[in-house]
């Protein structure tokens, strides 16, 4: 588990939410959606493909999208800065990859720079929602993992084994 979309100062997350096919938020128009369609994970850019209110079985939305087709995405990014940051990103093999830089962190411009670099094949990555919300929790096999968030967190993104 680790944080998800952005969120106001009510706790509602920003962009879009789909919870077992429901439609719980609506989309925004930037940013990606981490989806899950016919049971298959993908990472999504509204720029170069805006969700259309086509049916997801789940889904959450943040910003900004940090590798494309395994390159940087952006270069430049107004008011960055170093932040801890929570990434979901998918490798060659469709695999999806949930990542937290530690606590100092790293700002938006060198992550982006950063990720397609690694011996991990990431060929796409969408930046979550960071700072004090970075959270993690792995309860894969052996004794369980908290990262806990400084801030309260109201949407969360799981992913499970096949």
């Amino acid at each position: 588990f680790v944080n998800a979309n952005f969120f106001d100062p009510q706790f509602r997350a920003i962009g879009l939410v789909v919870a077992d096919g429901v439609p719980l938020n609506p989309a925004i128009a930037r940013g990606g959606i981490m989806q899950v369609q016919f049971g298959l994970p993908r990472i999504r850019s509204v720029s170069t493909e805006p969700y259309g209110g086509e049916a997801l079985d789940q889904a959450v939305q943040a910003f900004p999208i940090l590798v494309s087709g395994g390159q940087p995405a952006i270069t430049s990014w107004s008011n960055d800065r170093v932040s801890r940051r929570t990434v979901v990103a998918q490798d060659a093999q469709g695999r999806v990859l949930l990542m937290i830089t530690p606590l100092l962190g790293q700002s938006l411009v060198d992550l982006a720079a950063y990720l397609p670099t690694t011996d991990m094949g990431i060929t796409e990555a969408l930046n979550l929602d960071g700072g004090g919300s970075t959270m993690l929790y792995l309860g894969a096999g052996g004794q369980p993992y908290t990262l806990a968030s400084f801030d309260a967190v109201p949407t969360v993104l799981a992913v499970y084994p096949r």
